[in-house]
């Protein structure tokens, strides 16, 4: 879901509308990236990455789960090619600064304050230091180091399932980045868990119906039970384990969430097709049945993933 939602998905042709790259960028980072820190907890905990892993990370947007992996000792590559915004923010959070020292708040003044998340395991103090990550912007091809081993773990954390034919992007990343890991790397792939235990898919089902003008092989789908498995097989994997987690949307109002929902890229058709006005109105009222008495937004949802090995 953007791009996981999941973050920053390409808008349909010549229906993008105007935004500003570098807020969203930031509304990203801040708020809606986090959700996911579960999910990337949950496969850490049970690959362990370590001082001995070598991980390139697929569209690795601003880099919380590559942060998350360098904090356990692990050297680091992320890769995307679809936001130099986002790259930026994960160069300065992996390249130049140490988690937790201070001065080094990413959050311009005058943000409006956003409840902590979970902290990623072991990064408060952990500095990531020269020759421990690189961010490189373009394909995995690009992440090709000739001088170095070969990558032991590489992870597509980024959901699919959420929109039609995004098993087939995940797919030509992996052709582009299997090549690169050693032989039984372990290769992670991310899924949506079913509708009925995602409350975010009500709320996803705006964008399409307001986009319905523009509707092509972007459009809305359901997650299916076998999408991870059916990615694995096309791209000559071995399954080799798979999990659920429960990684809950929590917000501290309203205008939080359609901040954070906003900056995954997936409502850009429907604003282009109805309008801003249309599309705030709209998420403000699907967003109605999880606003708590606190004022606070709480959705709950399950994510799927996929271990599978290089033979």
């Amino acid at each position: 879901m953007t791009p996981t939602l999941v973050r920053q998905h390409t808008p349909h042709a010549g229906a993008a509308p105007r935004v500003d790259l570098r807020a969203r960028a930031r509304d990203w980072s801040e708020i809606q990236e986090r959700m996911l820190v579960p999910l990337y907890e949950a496969v850490y905990e049970r690959l362990d990455p370590g001082d001995d892993t070598r991980m390139l990370g697929l569209e690795c947007g601003s880099g919380l789960a590559l942060l998350m992996a360098a904090a356990r000792g692990a050297t680091v590559t992320g890769v995307d090619s679809r936001s130099p915004e986002l790259l930026t923010l994960a160069r300065r959070r992996l390249l130049s600064r140490a988690p937790g020292a201070p001065g080094t708040s990413e959050v311009p003044p005058g943000t409006p304050e956003i409840p902590e998340g979970p902290r990623p395991h072991g990064a408060r103090g952990t500095g990531t230091r020269g020759g421990t990550a690189r961010i490189v912007e373009g394909s995995p091809g690009d992440a090709m180091d000739p001088s170095a081993p070969a990558f032991t773990l590489v992870t597509a954390f980024e959901p699919i399932g959420c929109l039609a034919g995004d098993s087939d992007g995940l797919g030509a990343l992996l052709d582009g980045a299997t090549p690169l890991a050693a032989r039984g790397a372990a290769v992670v792939l991310a899924g949506w868990g079913p509708p009925e235990r995602c409350a975010t898919t009500s709320v996803l089902r705006v964008a399409t119906r307001l986009a319905d003008p523009l509707r092509s092989a972007g459009s809305w789908r359901p997650a299916l039970r076998d999408d991870l498995e059916e990615v694995a097989r096309r791209t000559g994997l071995r399954p080799d384990g798979s999990g659920r987690v429960a990684c809950p949307f929590g917000y501290a109002d309203a205008r939080s969430a359609a901040r954070g929902l906003l900056s995954t890229g997936l409502f850009d058709a429907a604003i282009a097709a109805a309008g801003q006005e249309q599309v705030d109105k709209e998420l403000a009222e699907a967003l109605h049945p999880y606003r708590r008495p606190d004022g606070t937004v709480w959705m709950p949802n399950v994510f799927r993933y996929l271990i599978a090995r290089i033979p």
